[in-house]
This record gives C-alpha cells, structure tokens and sequence, in this order.
C-alpha cells in the first residue's frame, strides 16, 4: 500500500509538472518557439492561399530632413528625390504617412509666395500618392502662433472655433476641392512634452475639432472623410503618465470613450512601437488580452466597429539612441528586424503599419539628428545623390510579393520565419534571420503585466539593481531566488532565449527548404540583404538556376545572422516551350503498339 501511494505522489508530481508546463506555455504562447539546430520550410504549392493583407504592403512615413532649408519647402518632408526613386522602384498604392505642420504654414502668413510654395509642395506630395492610388495618413500637428495658449507650437489652441474653421479650411481643400485619398490623424506623440505642451482634454478637444470638421464636410459633400488618432508614444500611454498595468488609463481608451460620447467619428486607431523586439505586439494584458485584441474589446463595448484599421503609425529598431549604426553603417540588422516585426504584427491582427522613416534627420539648427530614415541625408553634402540603406531592398522585396499568402507553410523557429506567397505566374518567400540583442529584458516586458505586484516589484528590483545581467548569464542561480514559480519559470525561459540568441547572432543558420508538387519548369532567384553591403546595394539575384518540374524539390539554404533572403520561382515560357514541343514530337511520333517511327527512313 505504502509503495502504490508512493507511485501515486510521484505520477502527482509528474503530472503537475506537465500540467504547469502545458499551462505555461498556452498563457505564454508566444514563447515556447525554439531556436532548432535546422529548421525545416515545407510548403505545397496547391495548398489554399488567401489575399496578402495590407499590413505587408512597403509602407513608410515620408518625413525626412529633405535637401532644401529654404523657406517655403516642408522641413518634415523627405526630399523629392528620394520620393521619387521609391515611386520609380516601388510605387505609393499603399498607405503613407505624411507631417502637416500648421505652426509653419501660418508661420508664413506675412509672405503669401513662400506660403504657397510650401501648400503646393504638400499638395505635389499628396497628389503622387493619391494619383497612384494610395491613401495619405496626414498627420495634423502644430498650433499656429496666435491661437495657442502659448507661443508654442506644441501648445493647445485657446479658442476651439477659430480653430476648428481653420482645421476645416484644410480638409475642404485637400478633400472635398481636391478629391485626395486622405485619413487625417489628429497629432502626434501628445503624451510627450516634446511634442503637446496641454493636458488630456486639451488634446480630445482638438480631436473634436478635427472630427466635427469632418463630419460637416461629409453631410455636406457626401464624401467619407476619415479621421484617427491619438498617435501616443505606445498603446498603453497618456498624458499623465502610464505603463501597462492599466491600460484602461490609456489615451487611446479615453479617446474611444470620448467618441462615444460627443457622437464622432472614429475611424482608424494608431499609436507609435519603437523597439528592437519583433514581438512587441505580443505584450500580455492583466485581462489576458494582446494589446489588439483589448482595443477591439473597447471599441465593441463602446459600440464601435471592432474591425476598425489598428495602425502602427511610427516603428523602427530602437535600442534607445538617436543615431544607431544598426539603422545605418550595420542597416542589414533593422533591415532583418523590419521583417520580422511586420510577420509578428500580422499575426496579432494589426491592419497597417509605416515604418519611421523615409530619410534621416539632421539639423544642427533644431538639434534634431535621427538616422532612422532608410536613405541617408547628408546636409553638409546637399548636392550629393541621397544614398539608400541596405534596408531599402527589404521594402523592395515586400513590394515583390505576391497577391496572394500560403496558410501553411508555417516556420515555427524562435529566430527564423518565412512569409510566403504566390502571384500570377511565380512564387515568392521571403527569409529572414533576426536576433533580438535585448530578448532576455524584453521577454519579461512583455509578460510583466501577467504576474502579480510583488512579482513585479522582484523582477523589476533584478533589473534596477542590475542583477538581472548575472542571472541571464548564469552567474546567479535562479533556484537559489527567493521568487514565485511563476517568476522563476520566465527568468529561466528568458535565459535560454538570451544563451539562444548569444550563439545565433554570430552562427550562421541552415534552413532545409522542402517544396512540393512544381508542375512547371521555374526559373529560381534568390537575393539577399546582409552584412557583405550597407549602401548603395545592388537589387540583383544572388543565385540563379533552373527548377524542372518535380514532385518534391529540397534544398538546404545557409542564412547569415541578421539577413533576409528572397527566393523567386518564376514560370520559365522558353523552358515550358521546349517541354511542350518535345511532348508533341513524342505524340507525333508514337504508334500502336508504341512502335516510334524512323522519320529518316528513304
């Protein structure tokens, strides 16, 4: 008896400790990926597809410093080179977001020229965009001298009528006279002194201005006029101060309720997420709800469409310097970041995302010098062809995608993934291999909501007292920490992310590539984006060959870190050609009996 209770505390314990696991890894689903000593990719081409969403498509902000400081020329525009060479390589049918500073057109109120140039300037971009069938997301920002509470032009405005006509000026011209495809985004990064000097309801009032313009003009032209925001710094925050556990504090919850009560419209949702984690979007909520999925609670609850765009409005690699070189001597890093950033964002079901920015900023002028552009910007070399960043090919080979996405084909690795698709005549797959440099802190960042205030105090007492490096790195034992379980269980889950990407940020990676049923010869490319170029990079196959048909094709692919490879299988005419005329003669020259005929025969 002693012996079978004996065998039944040990299968107890067994199975707690199973179930604990299995219960671990379902609250933490987007942890128990691992990093496979080679990774298989199996895709059949017949299998189902769906259309690729929007969320893929090579969108961007197209702030930059630009090439002119004249008066009269947008300051937050990038040059018109550049917007040309991305519309001549990779066209504007997406969405894209533009700044449209209202301190500096009415800055120029006393000279009407330069004023003028300066609307026609926006207008010549926006028109580009609309004219190829893209959306501008404009983003409104900047109070005129005058009509704010202080000569500032992050200041609220102090008399919501003059405000409001001039806003409304603005959106009759570009939208009702015009006929743009505009969605008007009412500011930027309001939860940050840098950018809103008022308070909360100074900000909602100034969405009620930009809204209820709208709104009017739509009644009275019969145009739908989008409009959005709040555009915080991250989803969670406000104005006074926020962080995750308690979201329900958020901007973007009180905008959402303030709608519902004055009756506007809210059409789109968007909020900036700089970071260097490709999972970012993951973050647990204490209402065991990704970030998406809450927000498209609150607008059901408020009785707004939950189906509504959830826009990521400004992203990039950030590990919290102005000037990286990972966004430009070592682009080849963001560039493989970008990817996964996007393939992680489409999981969680956010519908657009712009990544920040076109071109660089660099102005000794206004102390503003950012490298986050993918095209450098040199003001000391004005004249000089702005020079794109590896990172330039990564949207050149999104915008080489097809229309339609494998449902299967899933790569389930902590660091590699594979974005699929098919087009009309060929199949693409992009690869990217990408290392989070900071995986271990931002793992527990993004489950830090999901543990209980003294498990957050520890954990966050590890990281103040710098403690948390020795227990990543072995030199402390986390089963010696006076924790919960609960909390051991991620420490240990984020050191062996932190030992994983240690290894795979400098080993190389082998990816078996498995493809079934090729009916067709195919022409394969592949092109790459890695550290053998930073600049100026060649958008040219890497490798080419000929693909015949087969029921099974397998390949074993070696990837850097920090790269992205793009493979094309295209329909090959002159091949499929010389197959079917070799089909024909065979035809041609069978007989009963399969007997062939000697058509050299006197």
């Amino acid at each position: 008896m002693e012996n079978f209770k004996s065998k039944l505390k040990i299968v107890t314990f067994v199975f707690s400790v199973a179930v604990f696991v299995f219960a671990f890894c379902i609250f933490n689903h987007d942890c128990c990926a691992q990093a496979n000593e080679q990774p298989e990719f199996i895709l059949d081409l017949n299998s189902n597809t769906a259309q690729l969403p929007q969320i893929f498509e090579p969108n961007i902000d197209l702030s930059g410093r630009g090439t002119s400081q004249a008066p009269g020329q947008p300051q937050e525009l990038a040059s018109e080179e550049v917007l040309d060479t991305w519309q001549r390589d990779i066209g504007l049918g997406g969405i894209y977001r533009m700044q449209y500073n209202l301190w500096k057109i009415y800055g120029l109120a006393k000279d009407k020229a330069a004023q003028e140039k300066l609307l026609s300037a926006y207008d010549s971009a926006i028109k580009k965009v609309s004219d190829s069938g893209g959306i501008v997301l404009l983003d409104i920002y900047g109070t005129p001298a005058g009509l704010g509470k202080a000569l500032d032009r992050k200041s609220p405005f102090y008399d919501f009528k003059s405000f409001k006509e001039m806003v409304k000026s603005h959106i009759r011209r570009l939208s009702c006279e015009k006929r743009y495809s505009v969605w008007y985004e009412v500011w930027t990064a309001p939860d940050l002194d840098d950018f809103f000097l008022g308070r909360k309801q100074d900000y909602l009032n100034i969405y009620r201005a930009v809204a209820e313009s709208a709104r009017e003009l739509e009644l009275e032209t019969r145009i739908h006029i989008p409009v959005g925001g709040p555009s915080v710094s991250w989803w969670f925050q406000n104005l006074d101060g926020n962080t995750i556990i308690t979201p329900e504090r958020s901007l973007i919850y009180e905008l959402i309720k303030f709608c519902y009560h004055y009756r506007l419209p809210l059409d789109f949702i968007t909020w900036h997420a700089y970071s260097t984690d490709p999972k970012a979007e993951k973050e647990a909520t204490r209402y065991n709800k990704t970030p998406v999925a809450l927000i498209r609670d609150w607008l059901s609850y408020f009785r707004f469409d939950r189906n509504i765009p959830l826009i990521v409005d400004e992203w990039n690699f950030d590990s919290g310097a102005n000037v990286l070189p990972e966004r430009e001597t070592k682009a080849f890093i963001a560039s493989s970041f970008i990817l996964s950033r996007i393939k992680n964002m489409h999981d969680e079901g956010l519908n657009y995302q712009m990544l920040f920015s076109l071109q660089d900023f660099n102005s000794k002028e206004e102390n503003v010098v950012r490298n986050t552009g993918i095209f450098l910007f040199e003001p000391e070399n004005q004249k000089a062809k702005a020079s794109p960043k590896s990172s330039y090919n990564v949207f050149r080979m999104l915008s080489s995608l097809g229309k339609n996405i494998f449902l299967s084909g899933k790569l389930d690795d902590e660091f590699i993934g594979v974005i699929p698709t098919k087009g009309k005549d060929s199949f693409t797959f992009i690869i990217y291999n990408y290392c989070d440099p900071k995986i271990a802190v931002n793992f527990l960042s993004r489950h830090i909501a999901r543990v209980n205030e003294a498990e957050r105090k520890f954990l966050l007492g590890l990281i103040k007292q710098d403690k948390l490096e020795k227990v990543i790195a072995q030199e402390a034992d986390i089963a010696a920490l006076r924790a919960t379980k609960k909390v051991k269980a991620l420490l240990r889950k984020a050191r062996e992310l932190s030992i994983a990407a240690e290894r795979f940020k400098t080993e190389p990676r082998k990816i078996k590539i498995t493809v079934k049923n090729i009916k067709v010869p195919y022409l394969y490319q592949r092109y790459d984006v890695d550290d053998a170029c930073s600049f100026n990079c060649q958008f040219a196959p890497a490798q080419e060959k000929e693909i015949a048909p087969a029921d099974l094709y397998q390949e074993t692919l070696t990837i850097k870190p920090y790269s992205v490879s793009m493979i094309v299988l295209k329909n090959n005419p002159v091949k499929q050609e010389v197959a079917a005329v070799g089909q024909g003669e065979k035809a041609a020259g069978a007989t009963e009996g399969n007997v062939t005929t000697d058509k050299s025969a006197p």
